[in-house]
Order: structure tokens, then sequence, then C-alpha cells
């Protein structure tokens, strides 16, 4: 099973979660894709996320996080002693958005909202200290304009990693990859 989690003022509609599930669908794997809509609060996107895990109880899950998206998977797959493929994660969101506090707008629904202090101390107090290297597949590019690749290359050593020259944020070479995040997540062809 596989649990995507969109990034910072993303959703179910961006391009790697729509195309995710679409290639899910062509492979008759549909019922092993799930991708929730986060509230921009990271407590209650960490309460939509647990959630949608509690709908499918016995079966082994995969997070599959980009960007702000990684940060939750981390903390989810350490505290559930599960796998996470990390596209391009966000490490540390309490300091790296602070520079976008007030005004949001999500790029694919139009909700406006107000990103606060409060939302910071909250990703502060999801930041996992250690992580079990071996539960990660890192998928990074050099080019990523967004996030500096080489604080995930470090963060997630001796995780499993792929790391792409050039590209950028979105992770251009995302369809490329789809072999080995399949392979990582269990999901047979």
């Amino acid at each position: 099973m596989i649990i995507y989690l969109h990034g910072f003022n993303s959703s179910p509609q961006s391009h790697k979660a729509s195309y995710l599930g679409e290639v899910l669908t062509r492979r008759g794997q549909a019922g092993e894709y799930a991708c929730p809509a986060l509230p921009p609060r990271p407590l209650d996107a960490i309460r939509a996320i647990e959630a949608e895990l509690a709908k499918h109880p016995r079966k082994p899950v995969c997070f599959v996080g980009s960007s702000l998206g990684g940060f939750y998977a981390t903390h989810l797959a350490e505290k559930h002693d599960a796998r996470a493929v990390l596209i391009n994660p966000a490490i540390d969101p309490d300091t790296g958005l602070e520079s976008y506090l007030g005004r949001q707008q999500n790029l694919y629904t139009g909700e406006s909202w107000e990103l606060t202090r409060e939302h910071l101390a909250e990703w502060a107090s999801l930041r996992v200290a250690r992580i079990t290297p071996s539960r990660y597949l890192l998928l990074v590019e050099t080019g990523d304009e967004v996030l500096d690749y080489r604080r995930a290359v470090e963060r997630y050593a001796g995780a499993k990693q792929v790391v792409i020259e050039g590209g950028d944020h979105t992770l251009k070479s995302f369809p490329e990859q789809l072999p080995v995040l399949f392979e990582f997540a269990g999901l047979d062809a």
C-alpha cells in the first residue's frame, strides 16, 4: 500500500500524485494507493494521514512524500515502523518556511489560509531526531531550486539514495524512478 503525501500548498491533484495514481490504476493496483488531502495545520495533516492509515490496518504501508510530504513521511515512518520514499524532502520546515509567514494560497484548490508561528511550532514538534536509514529511499535532483538536495543526502545518510544530476524541485525524472519506488514499496508488477 502506498500513501502519497503531497507538499506545501499542494494537493492530491498535483502532477506526481495524479501520475502515480494513474500508473497504479493501469497496473491494476488502484486499491494499493491513497492520497489524502493534507490540511495546512501540521497536526491536522498528521491526523488526516493517520485516518487514512487506519483504513488499511492489515496492509504494509509505504509512505511516499514529496517536499513537506517527505517531512511528514519521516515522522510517520519512524512512528509506525514503516518504509518511506522521500522526494526532494523538506528537512526542517519549522525554520525553512519561516520566511513564508502570512497569507498563503493552495496552488490547486485556491484555498487561502494564514501561515503562523503556531504552524512552525507544530512542525518543530514533529521533527524526528534520529532516523532509521533502512526505512528510507531518497530521490533527489541536484537542480532543486527550492531545497538544497545536499541537506537531504546528509540527513538520510545510510539510506538507499538516488541522486540525479540536474532536474528541479518537482523531480523531473519521477516517471523514470517508478520501478525503484515500486520495488522499495513492495509493489510487484
